[in-house]
């Protein structure tokens, strides 16, 4: 019997075959692409033949082909639709793949033939594309352990391992702790809440066949029943059960892995002869140092500090005139902040939400492409991943550009947050391949027979990750190691955040954002009250923000810390945390810095790259139109379409002729004027 996953896919774009995938292919799936992708490295280091480009980088190239192909359904499963099946396969994936990549890199004959690539390169005739991709892929063997050997090269093999399987662990704890819990409403409880926070209670509690509307721990349900509920009692107990993810203690407890995992990252930085994994991990960042991250920081932590007391002060006001006593709590802070914004800017959620339903800010997106990158959306009926999973053709001036991916609603076997990964990345060398590309959130699910509405930081986040899913579908260069979001760390969320600012432009809005029960467009008062109430709060979300990523560069910028807690207290203490708002992610849920090694030294990438989208929308405000053409050409043709082939840099330069400073970040926060 074959594998489906082994099969040439003869589904339409080749897409995966969901139907027929069962989780009892995986295991096998990948034990035979890694014993083809280790004859294939072997192949590569044994060549009799002179080592050039095309026999040892673009043969690494493909090496991981069939492995890319399972790995890419794999995890995509493992993070959108899990269960205990696929989180077993998880655990067991986790050492395996580590021991192959330490195989890889430690691999003396394939990294000589590398070097060797290295140092005739001026006499190859290699195109800047294949200049780039041999400098990071001899990069990437150094960094990797390639010059290591003996008992370091053995140490840090273990420590890869051990790492690998620390952030299976971390994350699938905190997917326990986030499905577990939840709390029961009863016809008491659901003072202040509007209808569509019930609704969405009611259909939570129907997953959870809990015979009534409950709270869970996802953001689309917590965050407006904070914003909301009266009775702060309860407030309270669910703030502090989300706060408490991946620290509730028994086996689902992360702090120790938290501070194993800190240990080991920099035991691998001093391996590598860096004094910090801060120094180890920023060293191929556009921000370059641990300095350069933190000054940046510092900058914007200072001015919403200041707007962030300002507005506690008027917050906690609030709460005493309510006859409570004490201070503003942070299951406070975003009952009292709906309250003022509804003073101060006449605007609620509740009268917002109907505008803003799902499926026209899905279309509100797709229109935007269209206008600005000439991107058309067909929807592709075949068999998805779940059946809430939608799935769209990509296309311009008729000809294939991607397969889109959307998967919008939370459930209990999705991790939190929203993201955007490819399982299938562009590239030439194999062939003409196209990308596909998956967008995932955590939106409400609603009732059944009712549209899906999102409050305006959800179409925010949509608009978010879809700008992650341009950079992906847009990618046009020959190798897929630097295809698509392939950059430099804090780079890649440019694009993304850039194109939240398309959610901004009026004239979008004002064909999307249609009422759900009657049609009617957002009346040109409340959509002017929406856009003037854009900064509002800011304060709030910077602090909470820049707390988290100073806390991350503090962990790793130094000697590990013996308690990761008590070194998170510290530098909050250190920064003047202002008492009623926390961390956006405290240690034992930072699945940023803790899953695994993406953004860990580099949660502060979304601020670095704003500095760059604040400047680069103005661009579109300088040539006088949000949606002109010959700017939108050159932001395809520099950031969008480039991936890794440039330096990030570089590129940027290209597009706007320099590097921009922090003061148009402060601008769009509204935090310029901050004391």
């Amino acid at each position: 019997m074959t594998n489906p996953l082994l099969d040439d896919w003869t589904t339409p774009f080749g897409l995966p075959p969901f139907d027929v995938i069962s989780d009892d292919d995986f295991a096998p799936a990948v034990d035979a692409a890694l014993a083809e992708s280790r004859a294939n490295i072997a192949a590569i280091a044994e060549n009799p033949d002179a080592p050039d480009f095309a026999n040892t980088i673009e043969a690494l190239e493909r090496a991981d082909e069939t492995l890319g192909r399972v790995l890419g359904v794999f995890y995509n499963l493992a993070g959108a639709d899990s269960n205990p099946a696929r989180e077993a396969l998880q655990r067991t994936f986790a050492p395996l793949l580590s021991a192959y990549g330490s195989e890889v890199s430690e691999n003396k004959a394939l990294f000589a033939r590398v070097e060797a690539v290295w140092e005739n390169r001026d006499t190859l005739d290699l195109t800047d594309e294949q200049q780039r991709v041999l400098m990071l892929t001899r990069r990437g063997f150094v960094r990797s352990g390639a010059n290591l050997a003996g008992k370091a090269a053995e140490d840090l093999r273990a420590v890869k391992s051990r790492l690998s399987v620390l952030g299976t662990e971390f994350t699938q704890n905190l997917l326990a702790d986030e499905r577990e819990w939840f709390m029961v409403l009863g016809a008491d409880d659901l003072a202040g809440l509007p209808d569509f926070v019930v609704a969405t209670a009611k259909a939570a509690g129907a997953e959870k066949d809990a015979g009534g509307p409950i709270v869970t721990l996802s953001r689309s349900l917590i965050v407006p029943f904070l914003q909301f509920s009266e009775r702060r009692d309860l407030r309270q107990k669910a703030y502090e059960a989300w706060g408490a993810r991946g620290a509730n203690g028994g086996e689902t407890d992360n702090r120790g892995i938290a501070g194993e995992t800190l240990k080991l990252r920099q035991d691998r930085a001093r391996l590598l002869g860096y004094d910090s994994f801060a120094d180890f991990k920023l060293e191929t960042e556009m921000a370059g140092t641990p300095k350069a991250v933190r000054d940046l920081l510092m900058q914007v932590w200072e001015p919403a500090k200041a707007a962030a007391e300002a507005d506690a002060a008027i917050l906690e006001k609030m709460l005493r005139a309510d006859g409570f006593d004490g201070r503003l709590e942070p299951w406070d802070w975003r009952f009292y902040a709906e309250k003022r914004r509804k003073e101060l800017h006449d605007l609620d959620e509740a009268e917002l939400k109907p505008y803003l339903q799902l499926d026209r800010m899905i279309e509100a997106a797709f229109a935007c492409a269209n206008r600005l990158f000439g991107l058309e959306f067909a929807p592709i009926a075949g068999p998805a991943y779940h059946p809430d999973v939608r799935m769209w053709d990509v296309s311009r001036d008729g000809e294939h550009v991607a397969v889109f991916i959307g998967d919008y609603f939370a459930r209990g076997s999705k991790r939190s947050g929203a993201w955007c990964s490819a399982m299938r990345s562009q590239q030439r060398l194999s062939g003409d391949i196209r990308p596909h590309v998956v967008n995932v959130c955590n939106f409400a699910k609603p009732e059944a027979g009712k549209p899906a509405l999102l409050s305006y930081d959800d179409a925010r986040t949509l608009f978010h990750e879809f700008g992650h899913a341009l950079h992906q579908m847009l990618s046009d260069v020959t190798y897929e190691s630097i295809s698509g979001t392939s950059v430099a760390r804090d780079f890649v969320e440019l694009p993304s955040q850039l194109y939240e600012h398309w959610l901004e432009v009026p004239e979008v809005l004002s064909e999307f954002a249609t009422h759900a029960e009657t049609g009617a467009p957002m009346p040109e008062d409340l959509l002017n009250r929406m856009l003037g109430a854009a900064t509002y709060d800011m304060g709030f979300q910077t602090v909470e923000y820049v707390a988290s990523a100073l806390v991350d560069l503090g962990f790793h910028d130094g000697p590990a810390p013996a308690d990761p807690m008590q070194r998170q207290a510290e530098i909050l203490e250190e920064i003047g945390m202002p008492h009623a708002i926390r961390m956006r992610h405290a240690t034992p849920h930072f699945a940023h810095v803790f899953a695994g090694d993406g953004y860990s030294s580099g949660y502060y990438s979304y601020m670095w790259s704003e500095v760059m989208d604040a400047d680069a929308f103005a661009a579109f405000e300088e040539a006088g139109d949000p949606f002109d053409p010959e700017t939108a050409k050159l932001l395809e043709d520099t950031v969008l379409s480039s991936g890794g082939s440039v330096d990030a840099a570089e590129l940027y330069k290209v597009f706007r002729g320099r590097l921009p400073g922090v003061e148009a970040l402060l601008k769009g926060r509204g935090l310029d004027k901050a004391a």
